[in-house]
């Protein structure tokens, strides 16, 4: 943990160009099929392959520019299926229909596992395999791997312990950058006798309130402890996690420092908590918000600019620990053991298909073989190196290696649990006996 950290922080200084298109530099150079190709893919011609995400805007439209690559080179013919999210739920009922796609986009560890456990999940050929082996650390390829064989390629990586931030609030009111979780509400004290609101969070998707929880968590309990309440080797009742909810409780026990105080955050999606803090000039709605790398997405959508107006700092050590590295990931799964499929995956674990995704922003790649020119800008490139350079030393999303029941299910488990402790953040008995209830049930132990 310790390379990322001091890497991120170094890297995240520095200032880069917006991350829209067109602003020139080495992305442009690299998007598309400009560069050699580093991997031999088979012709395809008259085949068919369907290729199942819960991707929208943005990121559907980057991710069928990769797809459209493939079709380039093999001749085959590429179908974006549009998922709901839980996507395993989707995919058992397209299976049970009798009509899979031929490759899913999963984004939990837990969904990757769970496909296996159903029978729906085909092993990576030789060829993706060979391509995983070359180009991803043996952390990365273990977690695509259920009982040693490997089922998944994890296309697209996520920093998620990064707070981005309005330059122009924090200067207005003279905050410093926090290193710790002392720090940051100090900062966050600062900015609020300035006359701005804080801290900007997307209660209304569950999903970022368990980075909030398993960033503190990570940093304070430490990695081993972090390890053991995934596999839920211990249990929520555990003194450790009653620590990070009453730590999390300082920020959400002070409700005039968050976007409309709990009843706004819980409506609050994700995409709205970010573009809301980088419009209004130095008057935004929030002065921060917490999420991972591809808030540059979101960011774009907005006039800031990346590394001026938008910067970025880790995410704060907690109660003396180091600062956490929290990382998620899609894995491509091939459903259908078809040459198609294979072959899709062969490409997806090239530094081809990454440079592609790579070069139009909202991405990190987790394939040590890119190039990291192919980002358009040095924060994104920053943090693109930065998990690199730390191998094997991170710790990936608690909820998405959980059961998807409780870690990974719009208004249930994990997600309602920590939803409802926004709301009530004094009640953190209460939110462990809930916890646990869900996890025993989902986890059957």
């Amino acid at each position: 943990m310790v390379a990322l950290a001091a890497l991120g922080a170094l890297a995240l200084a520095g200032c880069g160009g917006d991350g829209k298109d067109g602003d020139g530099g080495a992305a442009d150079a690299t998007r598309g099929s400009d560069a050699p190709a580093t991997v031999e893919l088979p012709r395809l011609d008259g085949q068919k392959v369907q290729v199942a995400a819960v991707w929208t805007g943005p990121e559907q439209e980057n991710f069928t520019k990769v797809l459209k690559e493939f079709e380039k080179r093999t001749g085959a013919s590429v179908t974006f299926v549009p998922a709901q999210d839980p996507i395993v739920n989707f995919l058992g009922t397209k299976i049970a229909g009798g009509s899979p796609p031929d490759v899913a986009m999963l984004p939990q560890v837990g969904a990757v596992k769970q496909a296996v456990d159903q029978k729906w999940a085909k092993p990576l050929g030789p060829e993706a395999r060979a391509e995983l082996a070359e180009n991803y650390t043996k952390g990365w390829q273990d977690l695509g791997s259920v009982d040693g064989t490997p089922y998944g390629v994890y296309f697209k990586a996520a920093n998620k312990s990064l707070v981005w931030y309005n330059n122009a609030v924090f200067e207005n009111a003279g905050a410093s950058v926090p290193k710790t979780w002392k720090d940051f509400l100090t900062t966050a004290e600062t900015i609020y006798a300035s006359g701005v609101t804080p801290v900007s969070v997307g209660g209304a998707d569950g999903w970022t309130l368990t980075d909030w929880f398993e960033n503190v968590y990570l940093s304070q309990a430490g990695p081993e402890q972090y390890d053991r309440l995934a596999k839920h080797e211990i249990k929520w009742t555990d003194p450790s996690v009653a620590r990070a909810l009453t730590t999390l409780g300082e920020l959400f026990g002070r409700p005039q420092l968050i976007a409309g105080g709990a009843d706004g955050a819980l409506q609050t999606e994700f995409p709205t908590s970010v573009t809301q803090t980088f419009t209004g000039g130095d008057q935004p709605k929030g002065a921060m918000v917490f999420e991972g790398d591809f808030v540059t997405v979101n960011i774009a959508q907005t006039d800031a600019k990346i590394g001026t107006d938008a910067r970025v700092f880790p995410f704060p050590a907690v109660g003396g620990g180091r600062p956490p590295v929290v990382t998620g990931g899609d894995a491509a799964v091939a459903l259908k053991d078809t040459e198609g499929a294979q072959a899709l995956l062969t490409f997806l674990a090239s530094p081809d298909a990454a440079r592609i995704w790579a070069g139009y922003g909202g991405f990190i790649s987790p394939n040590k073989a890119l190039d990291t020119a192919a980002y358009p800008d040095d924060v994104q490139r920053g943090i693109a190196e930065a998990l690199i350079a730390a191998g094997d030393d991170f710790r990936f999303d608690m909820s998405d290696q959980m059961p998807q029941s409780f870690g990974g299910t719009p208004g249930k488990g994990e997600w309602k649990a920590l939803q409802d402790f926004l709301k009530n953040p004094k009640d953190v008995a209460g939110t462990q006996a809930r916890l646990e209830a869900d996890a025993a049930k989902a986890y059957q132990n």
